[in-house]
Order: C-alpha cells, then sequence, then structure tokens
C-alpha cells in the first residue's frame, strides 16, 4: 500500500506541471490543440515503450472489453485540450483545483455506487465531511 500511495502521489504531483508545461507549450507554438497533440505523442511512445517491457500480449485483450471502457481516451484528450488552453489564462492553480474539486466528486460517486467495477465505498457523513475539507483546503490555497 505505501507505493501505490506513492506512485499516486507522483503522479498528482505530475498533473500540475503537466499543466503548465503543456500550457507553456502551447502559448510558444500559438496553438494548445498543437501542443496536446505533442504530449499525446510524446504520451503514446512512453505507453509503446512500456507496454513492450511489460508484455505486448495483453493488448489483444482490448478487443473484447466493452466499448465503453475507451472513453477514457476522450477524458484524458478533454483533460490536457483544456487544461493547456485554460491554464495561461486562469492560472495553473485555479486551473488544478478546479480539476482537484471535480475529481473529489467524481471519485465520491465512483466508489459509493462501484461504477466501472470499483471497489464500492459508500459516502458516508464521515467521508462526505473529509471530501467536504480536502475541497476546502484545496479552496484556501488558492486564496492564500
Amino acid at each position: 500500500m505505501p507505493l501505490y500511495a506513492f506512485t499516486m502521489l507522483l503522479a498528482g504531483i505530475g498533473i500540475p506541471i503537466l499543466a503548465a508545461l503543456n500550457a507553456a507549450l502551447g502559448t510558444r507554438m500559438g496553438s494548445p490543440i498543437a501542443a496536446a497533440t505533442i504530449l499525446f505523442c510524446v504520451a503514446l511512445a512512453a505507453s509503446c515503450l512500456a507496454l513492450l517491457v511489460a508484455g505486448p500480449q495483453s493488448i489483444a485483450r482490448a478487443a473484447g472489453a466493452p466499448r465503453h471502457l475507451f472513453l477514457g481516451g476522450l477524458l484524458v484528450a478533454f483533460y490536457v485540450i483544456s487544461i493547456t488552453m485554460i491554464a495561461p489564462r486562469f492560472g495553473v492553480g485555479n486551473a488544478v483545483f478546479f480539476v482537484l474539486l471535480g475529481q473529489l466528486i467524481s471519485a465520491a460517486i465512483i466508489d459509493h455506487y462501484g461504477l466501472f467495477g470499483a471497489r464500492i465505498s459508500p459516502l458516508s457523513l464521515s467521508r462526505a465531511t473529509g471530501i467536504a475539507l480536502m475541497a476546502a483546503g484545496v479552496w484556501v490555497t488558492q486564496k492564500v
């Protein structure tokens, strides 16, 4: 579990860095869409390399997966394009604040109902309070 937590902490650290880097690239290029495309090309190359190391035979099982499971690609494209376009105008901190708020809400709903095969974790009063405190904490960091 500590390795999982640490890995996700690193992923979380990477989100605002990704936003700042891609926003700067989009501004420099004059095209947030072109910057997002370059990001996805680099991500595709990195993913392909990781797949080769992990074992490419697992990719064949994608053909039998329900089609709605592929919507994650559209969601990541929406995130990258929107953060690349909005962060230079709105600020990386403000943009990531609303991303985090959306993540907290979405994660609570997914866990509560066990959507997409997630482990069910009901939204109790204490859990809702904790999520509200997290959201308030993120808000305070943007107001100080």
